[in-house]
């Protein structure tokens, strides 16, 4: 069997190794049921979906012709390592500098990943972030998280 697109392929491929890894991985939390789900209930539908998508997506890739293949292109490593450590960023930066300067922190950190961004729509984009944030974690769903640095009390 050929493959006719292998960018498809091997994203479906991911998306299927990702799922599954998941689906095991949640297979220790109860499940519960439709009507009462547990802790399990969501991670394992989500990954059961996961895994199907990358089982369709694979079957397009080996079923319908593109032009050229669908090769698969250089690496881009700059934005994985920019996003990984954006990531590791947040997760220190949060408990110590606070919601408000985090986000537009991880925002500004982020945008560095790509190269079509300007900085008025950084800046911008940071500020809705943040907005929203404080509204869907602090406000929304009450979470003890600190909007302020430490050191300011």
């Amino acid at each position: 069997m050929k493959i006719k697109n292998q960018q498809d392929f091997f994203s479906g491929l991911m998306f299927l190794v990702v799922g599954l890894l998941f689906a095991f991985g949640g297979s220790d939390y109860a499940m519960g049921s439709s009507i009462k789900p547990g802790p399990g209930y969501f991670p394992m539908i989500l990954s059961v979906i996961t895994a199907l998508l990358g089982v369709a997506v694979i079957f397009t890739s080996l079923t319908v012709e593109v032009e050229g293949g669908g090769k698969i292109g250089a690496f881009a490593w700059r934005p994985l390592i920019i996003i990984v450590f954006a990531i590791a960023m947040f997760g220190f930066a949060l408990p110590r500098f606070g919601l408000i300067i985090t986000v537009p922190l991880l925002t500004i950190v982020v945008s560095f990943a790509g190269r079509e961004f300007g900085w008025v729509g950084v800046l911008i984009t940071s500020a809705v972030l943040t907005v929203f944030a404080w509204l869907v974690f602090v406000v929304g769903l009450n979470l003890t998280i600190p909007l302020w640095p430490a050191f300011l009390g």
